[in-house]
Parts: C-alpha cells; sequence; structure tokens
C-alpha cells in the first residue's frame, strides 16, 4: 500500500504526526517527512491520519498511485 502526500497542500496540522507517527513526522517548523509505504500493521493508522487531515493532503491506496499527488 502507498501513501502520497501533496505537500502544496499540506498546512502543517500535524494530526498525520499523532496518529501515525512510525509514518509522519515533522520536519522544521512547516513541513512534512513520510513514508511513501504502509508499516505493516499501520494501514489502520494512516487511514486515520489521511481521514483526519484537515485539507485532504494525503492520498493512501490506489489513489496514491501513479501520477497522484
Amino acid at each position: 500500500m502507498r501513501i502520497v502526500v501533496d505537500l502544496n497542500r499540506c498546512q502543517g496540522y500535524a494530526q498525520c504526526v499523532f496518529l501515525a507517527p512510525e509514518t509522519f513526522a515533522p520536519h522544521g517548523e512547516e513541513s512534512l517527512m513520510y513514508t511513501p509505504a504502509v508499516p505493516e500493521g499501520g494501514l489502520a493508522r494512516v487511514r486515520a491520519a489521511a481521514t483526519a487531515c484537515p485539507v485532504r493532503a494525503i492520498l493512501v491506496g490506489e489513489r496514491a498511485g501513479p501520477g497522484a499527488g
């Protein structure tokens, strides 16, 4: 399963960091680092993080395939 974050859309609310810290991490004051592959056993947390994103910057699964983001 893949993840794509639209870093132009991301506003740094960091809800994803709280919900899936093994996948998302703050980088500086307004930037985000993330692992593009969902860690084993982490799909529910990553989906919760995508749902919690106020600007819907996170795509998970087939929507995050080639050409997404």
